[in-house]
C-alpha cells in the first residue's frame, strides 16, 4: 500500500529530525546515516546534502531525505553487504555495553560522539517513537522493524 509506505517513511524521517522543522540539517543526516550503518566523513554528509539542497540552505526536507535513503540502500556500498549484519553493526553502535537495548544514555552518548547537541527531550522522543513494548528502550526487534521500514 503506497500510502502505508510513504506514513512508514515519514516516521523515519520525524525520527531524525529531531527539531521537529519539518527539515533536516548536517547534523541531523549524519545521525541519520550512522544509525542506518554509514560512517561518512563530514565532508560526504555535506556533499550529500548540498547535493539534495533546494533552497541552498543547509537543510533537505522529506522528499529528499526518501530519495537519498532509497539511494544509499541500492548503491554498491549496499549491495555488496548482508543488510541484516549492516543493521545488526548499527544496533551495536549504539548498544555499546551490549545490553540488548538501546537506552536514553545511549543514544545521548552517540549523539556527543558524533558531535550532535541534541537535548534529552529531543533523544527520548526518538525512543517514544519507536518503543513498541514500551521499556523506556529500543531493543533489536524494534531496531530491526526501524531500520527495515517495518516500524
Amino acid at each position: 500500500n503506497l500510502l502505508k509506505n510513504k506514513n512508514r517513511k515519514s516516521r523515519g524521517f520525524r525520527a531524525f529530525d529531531t527539531d521537529k522543522d519539518g527539515r533536516v540539517d548536517y547534523h541531523e543526516l549524519k545521525v541519520a546515516m550512522r544509525a542506518l550503518g554509514f560512517d561518512l566523513k563530514k565532508a560526504e554528509v555535506l556533499k550529500i546534502l548540498r547535493d539534495h539542497d533546494k533552497t541552498g540552505h543547509g537543510f533537505m526536507d522529506f522528499e529528499d531525505f526518501a530519495k537519498i535513503s532509497i539511494q544509499f540502500f541500492v548503491s554498491d556500498r549496499i549491495l555488496a553487504r548482508d543488510p541484516m549484519e549492516e543493521i545488526r553493526r548499527a544496533f551495536q553502535l549504539f548498544d555499546g555495553d551490549n545490553k540488548g537495548r538501546i537506552e536514553l544514555k545511549d543514544l545521548r552518548r552517540v549523539a556527543k560522539e558524533i558531535g550532535d547537541r541534541l537535548e534529552d527531550d529531543e533523544l527520548q522522543a526518538m525512543i517514544d517513537e519507536f518503543d513498541l513494548d514500551q521499556d523506556n528502550a529500543i531493543n533489536e526487534q524494534e531496531f530491526f522493524a526501524i531500520m527495515t521500514d517495518d516500524a
